[in-house]
């Protein structure tokens, strides 16, 4: 009787399949954080662009009616792409979370063929959010810690305060006076900042809650146990 192919595969071509998988998904994060750093660059060149430009305006025009005109012209254009690199950021921590499970499977299965490896391995091969922090490296799975640090919180704030200038600046042509104007560009600011980044958490564990365990490590040592005892 003739026998499925598929059963027959060696342990050379399974290794060498995984790692062809491995190499196309270290490829794939790498153009996502290429593509992080590139907008998150063309977003701080126009920030800087803006506010050279506003302080030759400034200059020129001894901050007159025609410096908050281009002022009102020049920031929310600068916000908008702010706005834009945030969402692409927020998707970028949402695809590297899938990449890098993704490459903690790859490892358990390398394990799975040779589990003798496993002292010589210092990233997880587990895809539960335990092991995912293995990979990231130690302390990052202190929250706070990852949150003041993260390109996405940096984006957030600069985008806030844009934000928070342009209003100040309608509430300040609008005749409310210099301190009013601070003052409610500085809550615009605040409320916008944490607006973004509960919402960037909202997303992201929405993301990686689509995505199930296959190989956990509770569900493991379940089964382990199990095994155990009978």
């Amino acid at each position: 009787m003739p026998t499925d192919p598929h059963l027959e595969v060696s342990e050379a071509v399974r290794v060498q399949i995984l790692a062809t998988e491995h190499w196309s998904l270290l490829a794939t994060r790498s153009i996502t954080y290429g593509a992080i750093y590139s907008r998150a660059n063309i977003f701080l060149t126009v920030v800087s662009a803006a506010v050279v430009a506003m302080a030759l305006a400034a200059d020129a025009t001894e901050f007159g009616d025609r410096f908050y005109v281009f002022a009102l012209l020049v920031l929310p254009i600068a916000f908008f792409i702010g706005v834009g690199t945030y969402i692409r950021l927020v998707d970028a921590r949402i695809e590297d979370f899938w990449l890098l499970s993704g490459l903690n499977r790859l490892r358990h299965a390398y394990l799975e063929i040779s589990p003798g490896l496993e002292p010589y391995f210092v990233t997880g091969h587990h895809d539960d959010e335990q092991g995912l922090y293995e990979t990231y490296g130690p302390g990052t799975r202190s929250r706070s810690y990852r949150l003041i640090g993260e390109t996405s919180t940096l984006v957030a704030v600069i985008t806030a305060a844009l934000a928070g200038a342009v209003v100040g600046l309608v509430a300040n042509a609008a005749g409310t006076g210099s301190e009013l104007s601070l003052f409610i560009g500085a809550v615009v600011t605040t409320m916008l900042v944490v607006s973004l980044v509960n919402m960037s958490r909202r997303l992201i564990e929405r993301g990686r809650r689509l995505l199930e365990p296959r190989f956990a490590r509770q569900v493991e040592t379940a089964h382990d146990t199990g095994n155990w005892a009978s």
